[in-house]
């Protein structure tokens, strides 16, 4: 048997701060994800395709969103199996109610709603989904998988959406528990998660997806599905990630010291990448300069906000030093000039807020420079 897993699409998800166009591309590009996804599956010749929970963000989407949704899918004509998850769970009124009332779902397409087996490929294939039915389950719903029937020589696949006990980082998510030896207590050839959004084999024959189109600064190996080959039952399958996403989201931390330092972050910022307006990035900034080099860093920082789809600045580390260039550059500035130099008299001093008045003034300053 061979199987597409992937999770986790959220679609409709709102990106919080990234607002105007930069998330209005964020949110479309995940159609073209799920396009890709289904390209994917024709050009593998793959039997099902598994999506491992939140295919939605949310249950309030607009029926555009469920419909484009399936459109996107259509580029696949086998067998899809969706899972509900934890944003999209199988309530007595969902997204799924009302793709169902719509009458939109194709034959191909098949929601999981209810925790019994799924059977594909002549009998051969099995899948055994958990299916929420609310946002958090306190008791493990793959439970129903160890004493499950399944015809004689099938492969038995799990679905499941929630958290691997004893298995994921400290601090990680622990709703909707799934034990960690649920492939062996299950006789199962394959387990297929979501919920975690980074590509991980979690247990052995277990293995998290992740979402198919990276969505956050912190996601650990994000951006893939899995083809899944299982040669027979009982034989360990065979995983490759195959690269689905399309952004791609950065974290980077840089002290700034003088304009040396100034002139090193752009150049580490053009070796970020080959395409800037398919990247993110959230850029930590701390250290202290004079203000000459704090306007060279907010001009290359204009620079690259113009060339990214997205750049988030954290400077609040970083602290101005009024030196001598700069107060000869605002003699004759009246009292600027002359609040400048107290300020920095009062920096000398160790009073804790003179660093950031500085930085107000200055900023203040440029300001009415530039009209």
């Amino acid at each position: 048997m061979r199987i597409l897993h992937t999770a986790d699409w959220q679609i409709g998800k709102g990106f919080g701060r990234i607002s105007g166009d930069a998330g209005a591309l964020l949110r479309e590009q995940r159609y073209t994800t799920v396009r890709r996804v289904a390209e994917l599956a024709t050009e593998h010749a793959v039997d099902v395709v598994l999506v491992a929970g939140d295919v939605f963000d949310s249950q309030t989407l607009p029926d555009a969103a469920l419909r484009r949704t399936l459109e996107a899918m259509a580029g696949f004509t086998g067998a899809w199996v969706l899972l509900p998850g934890n944003h999209d769970a199988a309530l007595a009124e969902s997204v799924w109610t009302r793709m169902a009332r719509l009458g939109v779902l194709p034959a191909n397409v098949h929601p999981a709603l209810h925790p019994e087996p799924l059977l594909f490929a002549g009998d051969r294939l099995a899948v055994l989904p958990a299916p929420l039915t609310r946002r958090h389950e306190p008791e493990d719903l793959t439970e129903w998988f160890d004493a499950a029937s399944t015809p004689p020589g099938a492969v038995r696949i799990g679905l499941a959406h929630g958290s691997v006990t004893n298995r994921l980082p400290e601090g990680a998510a622990a709703h909707n528990p799934i034990a960690d030896d649920r492939s062996e207590r299950a006789r199962l050839d394959y387990l297929a998660l979501g919920d975690w959004h980074g590509t991980l084999e979690i247990a052995p024959r277990t293995w998290y997806a992740g979402t198919p189109e990276t969505d956050g600064f912190r996601s650990r190996d994000p951006g893939h599905v899995l083809l899944v080959d299982v040669p027979e039952p009982g034989v360990s399958p065979t995983v490759t990630p195959l690269e689905t996403t399309h952004y791609r989201w950065y974290q980077r931390h840089m002290s700034i010291g003088g304009a040396a330092d100034v002139d090193g972050l752009d150049a580490r910022l053009s070796a970020l990448t080959d395409d800037p307006s398919r990247a993110l990035l959230r850029l930590t900034i701390d250290g202290s300069v004079d203000l000459a080099a704090r306007a060279a860093l907010d001009e290359v920082l204009a620079r690259w906000q113009a060339r990214l789809h997205y750049l988030e600045v954290d400077d609040a580390g970083l602290h101005p030093q009024a030196s001598d260039a700069d107060l000869a550059a605002f003699e004759g500035s009246g009292f600027v000039a002359d609040a400048l130099a107290e300020l920095r008299e009062r920096q000398r001093a160790g009073e804790p807020h003179a660093a950031d008045a500085i930085q107000r003034l200055y900023a203040a300053y440029q300001q009415l420079r530039e009209g």
